[in-house]
């Protein structure tokens, strides 16, 4: 129907158009319709880098990221995350001969001897800022064992992260044929770190006093080595939050930074760079920040979350809760010229372990062939303790039913009615009067007759009124309805699923948010205890 009144109308359209002189020249469609671009217009000297959002993981832009090269002291990045992960910060390091003398001569150090103790604490602020080799051995040995073991947890751990250009054999990043990652393993590592608010707050901080040792009896005050986070450097950068610098004779310069400006995070990372390390940085942060814009999913899409009061779902009324709702925390990556419906999603039902608890859906969204972001699809939270049991929902409906049913064939109160019945039987008898010699009868019609006749005309003019509206209000009702029921038919088909799918779907979900429910209520009972005489009985 619409597509013939279209028809119908762009004749006239398009010859008002030519009379007004109005007509627009003609354009490629493609053009006017098409998605921007992705910008690309960056270059840096280093042979390897990257930027990513770290919020959604999209590449912003790559160049080599997934050859593999030596990281230097950027390592310790992942080593600093996975001795959080697994240490209790005030636990004590008590550092061997080998933690101390197994590094290159001439080697960042914190001046911490054999036989030293430092808290877990300590030696995580002498690794990142000082870029202490002996502290980065001594958090390995503490954590796992020794050096061999914690390289394995190092490599279980970014190939959970899901690194395929990396291998590590050591905590520190010294040289070694087999100590290599790429910029895109780095920036998933470097992602994760990001993530945890323990490691941030340590590789953010300006300086740290580490205590008192064999060679520093008085202690000794460490800075961070990345120039970009100090205001007193010409590299000092706006919005630059952590990161880790790193240099051998075999690796170059390497840099990984952290920043943040207008609500969007970005993980720069340099390899086997040529004392451009700080440029290529600057060069990679401003065309991130000024190309690229990152948006909050939840306050765009709602193509897949479902209507208040949408009827029933696998057999329940939803009452006043929305059942689904997408992630609020997650974000996808646009040009700064896109906008969000440039973006295609597709969604899965088949979950990863990480996902939250309460997901039921993975939504992936693409942009131009590249991943831009992804979210879950959430069950409401609070549905699982506030849903009633369909037969107490439906006895609650019933007892409404019958309650307006009974007003409504009750339209006076008791008084009244009794009232009304005397007035009736005096009606019924008449009194004789003589007149003109005969006999006739005359009717005796109280006033409170026409009282109670004016009260309950009154009260079914106004019962009458109230079921109009009550017809209105259910006519309107059931319009509303059908327009939820062939929305919520159209959301279906966009997911690519069939009402029968998703009502069974929704209705294991509603099951076990039943048990949760049970189980909770039953959890609150205060226990039954034995009185005294009860005991005495037995």
């Amino acid at each position: 129907m619409k597509l013939l009144i279209k028809k119908k109308l762009l004749p006239l359209v398009i010859g008002l158009a030519l009379l007004t002189g109005f007509c627009p020249p003609v354009t490629n469609p493609m053009q006017t319709w098409a998605a921007p671009a992705w910008p690309s217009d960056v270059s840096i000297s280093a042979e390897g880098g990257i930027v990513m959002d770290a919020d959604t993981g999209a590449v912003i832009y790559g160049k080599n990221m997934h050859e593999s090269y030596f990281p230097a002291s950027i390592t310790k990045i992942l080593t600093a995350l996975i001795v959080i992960e697994n240490c209790d910060l005030d636990e004590i390091v008590t550092y061997s001969h080998n933690a101390v003398y197994n590094v290159e001569p001439g080697s960042s150090s914190a001046g911490i001897d054999e036989g030293d103790q430092l808290t877990v604490r300590d030696s995580l602020y002498a690794m990142m800022l000082k870029s202490a080799n002996e502290a980065a051995n001594g958090l390995a040995e503490h954590t796992a064992g020794s050096i061999e073991a914690f390289a394995d947890m190092m490599n279980e751990k970014a190939a959970s992260l899901g690194c395929t250009d990396s291998h590590f054999v050591n905590p520190s990043g010294l040289n070694d044929p087999e100590h290599y990652t790429s910029a895109y393993d780095m920036a998933l590592i470097t992602q994760a770190a990001f993530r945890n608010e323990t490691f941030v707050e340590i590789d953010s901080t300006l300086y740290y006093d580490i205590p008192p040792t064999k060679k520093n009896p008085e202690g000794i005050r460490v800075y961070p080595g990345h120039k970009m986070l100090k205001k007193n450097t010409s590299q000092y950068y706006s919005g630059v939050i952590c990161g880790k610098t790193g240099y051998t004779s075999l690796a170059g310069n390497t840099l990984v930074t952290c920043a943040g400006q207008n609500g969007m995070n970005l993980i720069a990372v340099v390899l086997n760079g040529h004392q451009t390390h700080y440029t290529d940085t600057k060069a990679l942060l401003d065309f991130g920040f000024s190309r690229f814009r990152s948006l909050r999913i939840a306050d765009y899409d709602t193509t897949y979350t479902s209507v208040k009061n949408d009827m029933t779902i696998a057999g329940l009324p939803t009452t006043n809760l929305s059942v689904l709702q997408v992630q609020g925390d997650c974000k996808i990556t646009l040009p700064a010229g896109a906008e969000f419906t440039d973006a295609v999603s597709s969604i899965t039902y088949d979950l990863p372990a990480s996902a939250p608890e309460m997901a039921v859906a993975r939504i992936s969204y693409d942009y131009n062939g590249r991943t831009v972001g992804s979210t879950y699809l959430m069950r409401n939270e609070h549905y699982a303790e506030e849903a009633e049991p369909l037969a107490e929902v439906a006895t609650t409906e019933a007892e409404t039913d019958a309650s307006i049913t009974e007003s409504a064939s009750m339209p006076g109160d008791a008084p009244a009615q009794e009232a009304a019945s005397g007035a009736l039987s005096r009606m019924a008898d008449p009194e004789p009067v003589e007149k003109d010699g005969k006999t006739r009868f005359q009717l005796h019609i109280p006033p409170v007759f026409w009282i109670i006749t004016g009260v309950i005309l009154a009260a079914g003019a106004v019962i009458g009124l109230l079921i109009l509206l009550k017809m209105h209000i259910e006519k309107k009702e059931e319009a509303e309805r059908v327009i939820r029921y062939q929305r919520r038919q159209e959301r279906l088909q966009d997911i690519g699923m069939s009402t029968a799918e998703f009502d069974l779907l929704m209705q294991e979900k509603r099951s076990s948010a039943s048990s949760i429910y049970s189980a909770r209520k039953a959890a609150k009972k205060p226990k039954k205890h034995k009185s005294f005489l009860d005991k005495k009985r037995k």
